[in-house]
C-alpha cells in the first residue's frame, strides 16, 4: 500500500537524492530549475508517496511562478514539477497519483491560480487537461521546446510574457 503525506514530512536530503535518481546529476541545470529559481514549494501542493516500510516512491512539488506580460500585467501561477518517481517503481502509476492528488488539492483551494509545467503534452494533456493552447508566446530563461509548455485551469494568461519566479510573503 502506498501512502500520500505532505513533502514537509520527507526529510530534504531524502528527496534530494530521489531527484538526483530520477533525473541525474544534469537536473539543475535545466530550464525549470531557473523559472523557479530562489522560490520555497508551496507545501499545500507537494506531496511524497510513502510505501509501507516508509520508503520513499515518489514526490510532487508546486513552485510559485508568475507570468510578467508585455503589457505590464502579472498573472501569478504554479509551476507543477518535478514529479519523481524512484527509477525501479517508474510505470507503476505512482506519479499519476502523485499528479491526482495535487490536482485534488490545488482544485480544491478558495482562489486556485492556473497551472503550468514542461513535459510531454500527449501524457499531461490525455490524463491530466495540460495543453500549449495559451502558452506559445510564453518565454523562459533558458531553452525548452515550444510543445512542451502547457498549462490547465482558469486564468491562463494568454499574454506574450516571460515565466519568472514569485516570491511569496509568509502569513
Amino acid at each position: 500500500m502506498i501512502h500520500l503525506v505532505p513533502l514537509a514530512q520527507i526529510a530534504p536530503h531524502q528527496v534530494e537524492a530521489l531527484l538526483d535518481r530520477a533525473f541525474g546529476p544534469g537536473r539543475h541545470e535545466r530550464t525549470a530549475y531557473r523559472v523557479r529559481a530562489g522560490t520555497r514549494a508551496i507545501p499545500e501542493l507537494s506531496f511524497a508517496a510513502v510505501a509501507e516500510d516508509g520508503a520513499l516512491l515518489g514526490t510532487i512539488q508546486c513552485w510559485p511562478v508568475s507570468l510578467a506580460c508585455d503589457d505590464g500585467d502579472c498573472v501569478a501561477m504554479v509551476m507543477v514539477g518535478p514529479v519523481a518517481v524512484e527509477p525501479a517503481a517508474q510505470q507503476g502509476g505512482i506519479g499519476r497519483m502523485l499528479m491526482r492528488h495535487m490536482l485534488d488539492a490545488a482544485d480544491a483551494m478558495r482562489d486556485p491560480l492556473p497551472l503550468m509545467l514542461i513535459g510531454d503534452p500527449e501524457y499531461y494533456g490525455r490524463f491530466f487537461g495540460f495543453d500549449a493552447a495559451h502558452t506559445s508566446r510564453w518565454r523562459l530563461p533558458g531553452p525548452f521546446e515550444a510543445r512542451r509548455l502547457l498549462a490547465r485551469g482558469t486564468g491562463v494568461p494568454e499574454c506574450a510574457g516571460e515565466l519568472q519566479p514569485r516570491r511569496v510573503v509568509p502569513d
